[in-house]
């Protein structure tokens, strides 16, 4: 892959954000996100990705409706999931909203597609934890038999059977670009190969040369299954501001609680200041001026093979304005300089 092909793109989760000392609203805070979609394309980003949760705080229950609305806003970046819980989904209903969001972007529409890390939404829509393998399985297999066939005709346990059955609107032949994201299940990455689908790899904490393993499994097991080579991404949480100072104070300031949170409840690392400032040094918090996160995002393609990072931007209660700055930056300053670097010293993609 040429440097200057490596993506760069954003991914929100929905989370409530600040402007001044005022928490926005629910709505101000979905509003927000089509104006920061517009403003990733208007500083040249690749791609721009929404998240799929129901938790308090966060505003991305319904992505495909989001999307289509940024879609409206803009006319070259491309928009898609930062993860699409398939297990809780019906397929049949992701297809008709994908293929719209599709239809209404002009050919723009990508997905990410998960397992779920967070299980809010197994109870919300009446799904069994105990059934967590078998339901994605089964539905990924229907939703890429929808994309790729055309009648399907398709039986399994989790949902109705199908007929020669055409959906509409029509995704353009083989269906959108759509990934498998994996978290750290060598199973999952197996999963991705077989289907020939591209990898999206969710590194949120420690070196994530880490996951340089799951890079070799995933090429050895296309070749195995007998697919052409695939993209490989990575989705990591950071911020950009101005100098390194800045954009370590801010965001300690808000990661914090949120990662405090975390431990509590899934039992994580207490996010105290020395393991907050190794991640930021080696390892997976992209957070400094825009030479430290260009010259990190650029080592990590090189070491894991990537053809595309994401930034998981925004985090609890950060200020609209410090959002809107690293969204800037990343497209104006950290993009060009991570594909120069590249072009100095190409990954192996």
């Amino acid at each position: 892959m040429a440097a200057a092909d490596f993506e760069l793109g954003l991914n929100s989760f929905g989370e409530v954000a600040t402007d001044g000392d005022r928490v926005l609203s629910d709505a101000e805070t979905v509003r927000l996100l089509v104006i920061e979609a517009r403003l990733a394309e208007s500083v040249g980003l690749d791609v721009f990705s929404l998240g799929e949760h129901y938790r308090e705080g966060h505003n991305d229950s319904a992505t495909p409706v989001l999307l289509a609305a940024a879609a409206t806003a803009t006319e070259r970046i491309r928009l898609g999931t930062s993860v699409t819980v398939l297990s809780t989904n019906d397929p049949v209903r992701l297809y008709h909203e994908f293929a719209t969001l599709d239809a209404v972007s002009n050919g723009r529409a990508q997905m990410v597609l998960g397992r779920a890390s967070a299980t809010e939404s197994f109870p919300l829509f009446g799904y069994d934890l105990a059934d967590y393998e078998q339901l994605f399985e089964e539905k990924l297999d229907l939703f890429l038999r929808l994309q790729r066939d055309e009648p399907v005709t398709w039986s399994g346990t989790v949902r109705s059977a199908l007929v020669d059955q055409r959906l509409h609107p029509r995704m353009q032949p083989g269906g959108i670009p759509t990934w498998i994201g994996v978290g750290g299940s060598p199973s999952s990455v197996v999963r991705a190969a077989r289907h020939g689908l591209p990898l999206m790899l969710a590194i949120i904490g420690g070196r994530p040369q880490r996951f340089a393993g799951h890079v070799d499994l995933y090429t050895k097991a296309l070749e195995q299954f007998g697919h052409t080579p695939q993209p490989i991404g990575q989705h990591s949480l950071g911020l950009v501001a101005d100098t390194d100072e800045e954009a370590v104070e801010t965001w300690w300031r808000y990661w914090q609680p949120v990662a405090a949170a975390l431990a509590r409840e899934r039992g994580f690392y207490k996010p105290d200041r020395t393991r907050y400032e190794a991640e930021i040094d080696h390892g997976a918090l992209f957070v400094g001026s825009p030479e430290t996160v260009a010259q990190k995002i650029a080592r990590v393609a090189r070491d894991l093979r990537l053809s595309r990072f994401d930034l998981k931007y925004d985090i609890m209660h950060l200020p609209r304005d410090a959002r809107a700055r690293t969204i800037e930056l990343l497209g104006s300053e950290v993009a060009p300089r991570v594909r120069e670097l590249l072009a100095k010293e190409p990954t192996n993609v």
